[in-house]
């Protein structure tokens, strides 16, 4: 969820360079481009013999990923998601072999703030809501044909929204007799629904994450990218993940903890074998903004960085 150029540094930008340790020809991957904070905190650091690839699902911030790789030779951009890590690793001739990898996972400062891309109910625009607005179904269209119990099912678990049954009982009562196309629609529509109390969150704040996350399969993309990221590192090779919501966190850290620990089914073996030896390290604890930070850019007050280095 990093931040536009020019409106604030990337989140935990200082954080992510101090963990990644940058070697200056290493081969370095920005998994989540968005408009290239952090890719661009890596270039300062990265030699001329250095190499970063910039990936990214999002048309927008390919172009600017395409003008950064335009204008500075270590440079490579790549359309794809970082699910993809493999592949995307091995058609650029650098699986087993980079040095570091950083998410930035979430929706970029740029999306929310485009009501044209349907991320935010703060500016009224079209429920779209897809990372790339050419792929798959817009959130309008599965808002507007999806079961009910379905509906319910991604608002608890992807929100973790305990009135989900009553949110998706009004949704989709409401479309049998309007179509809920604008993201102030939905969002008022849920406002009725869980009247606001106080200052605290919007009552749609949790359903939008929901649908987001669904609408991108979040989750199932992040999963496939852990399933392979071990085998496109290099040893001593340093992964760094900046997660935004405690799904995200908790598949992160959990990998994180699996991934650092002998085989628990062979950890009592007199002699354990290098196959259930740990695969890697954790480097420190979770690393959260300061209170400047969070202050500078409210969006980064609930980041978490979480740092992994391959040791096997």
């Amino acid at each position: 969820m990093s931040a536009g150029e020019g409106q604030h540094v990337p989140v935990l930008r200082d954080a992510v360079l101090e963990q990644l340790e940058v070697r200056a020809n290493g081969t370095y991957i920005d998994g989540t481009f968005g408009r290239g904070g952090h890719s661009r905190a890596i270039l300062e650091q990265l030699g001329s013999g250095g190499r970063l690839l910039v990936v990214d699902r999002d048309p927008q911030a390919l172009q600017a990923a395409t003008q950064l790789a335009a204008a500075d030779a270590r440079v490579t951009a790549v359309a794809g998601s970082f699910g993809e890590i493999g592949a995307i690793a091995s058609a650029h001739g650098v699986f087993g072999e980079v040095d570091g990898i950083v998410l930035d996972l979430g929706v970029s400062s740029p999306q929310l703030d485009d009501a044209e891309r349907g991320f935010s109910f703060l500016r009224d625009g079209p429920l779209d809501m897809r990372m790339d607005p050419s792929a798959g179904m817009s959130a309008e269209d599965w808002l507007n044909s999806a079961a009910e119990k379905d509906m319910a099912r991604v608002i608890a678990r992807y929100g973790e929204e305990r009135n989900a049954r009553r949110i998706a009982r009004a949704i989709c009562n409401a479309r049998t007799q309007q179509r809920i196309s604008r993201t102030r629609q939905l969002a008022e529509l849920i406002e009725h629904v869980m009247p606001r109390r106080g200052k605290g969150k919007h009552p749609a704040t949790k359903t939008f994450q929901a649908v987001r996350i669904h609408i991108n399969n979040e989750l199932g993309e992040l999963q496939s990218f852990l399933g392979n990221v071990l085998a496109v590192l290099r040893l001593n090779g340093r992964l760094c993940i900046i997660s935004f919501h405690s799904l995200e966190d908790r598949l992160v850290k959990r990998f994180l903890r699996d991934n650092s620990r002998v085989d628990p089914e062979l950890a009592r073996l007199p002699v354990i074998p290098d196959a259930a030896q740990p695969r890697m390290t954790i480097a420190g604890g979770a690393i959260r903004p300061t209170a400047a930070e969070a202050e500078r850019n409210p969006r980064a007050r609930s980041a978490v960085l979480r740092t992994g280095v391959r040791c096997r």
